[in-house]
């Protein structure tokens, strides 16, 4: 009889578990976890805490914060841009460049995502369609930017003499809508 009481007691804890006594209950509800997202409570979108994350360097949790602002928004302009920052931030170049240039296929006067996409022409060394690209994003910013501009100048030094950045350490600056900017170095 002994080696009854571990499983009488198991038994007795599983009992008093689904009583009313607080444990799994049957309510309303049922026995399940409620569904549905508390739409009384704040809620901060995807993009934002993307943008926080991409802010503080953690670029892979930025980009999982973007696909859950996808899943909530929809492929807006925003969130392609974003995505293709973040691509772009972890080196993933070719899987950026498709999410920036769906962005401005999106929205053709969207300057952060003409930009953005600029720096990962230069990062994949097409020097030429950059320059375009960043011209562009100058145009559409009516030249306000100091970011966008030097991106320009550098664009258009780098096509000029390819070997430019070996000579001189330079940046490429990513741009967003809102407050903050994301820089780039540009890697030899």
């Amino acid at each position: 009889m002994r080696h009854c009481w571990p499983g009488a007691i198991l038994v007795a804890a599983t009992l008093t578990a689904c009583s009313g006594t607080g444990g799994l209950r049957n309510s309303e509800d049922g026995l399940f976890a409620p569904t549905g997202v508390d739409s009384s409570r704040d809620y901060v979108d995807g993009l934002t805490v993307g943008h926080r994350l991409m802010e503080s360097g953690e670029y892979e949790l930025a980009l999982k914060a973007y696909y859950r602002a996808a899943a909530d928004l929809g492929l807006t302009v925003d969130v392609l841009s974003a995505v293709g920052s973040a691509n772009l931030k972890l080196g993933r170049l070719h899987q950026a460049e498709d999410n920036l240039r769906r962005a401005v296929e999106e929205d053709e006067t969207f300057v952060p995502a003409w930009n953005n996409l600029g720096v990962v022409l230069m990062e994949l060394g097409q020097f030429g369609e950059a320059e375009r690209v960043f011209h562009t994003a100058y145009a559409l910013d009516n030249g306000e930017s100091e970011e966008i501009r030097q991106n320009l100048r550098l664009a258009l030094a780098k096509l000029e003499n390819p070997g430019y950045d070996q000579d001189n350490n330079f940046k490429f600056a990513l741009v967003r809508r809102g407050s903050g900017e994301y820089r780039l170095l540009e890697t030899p």
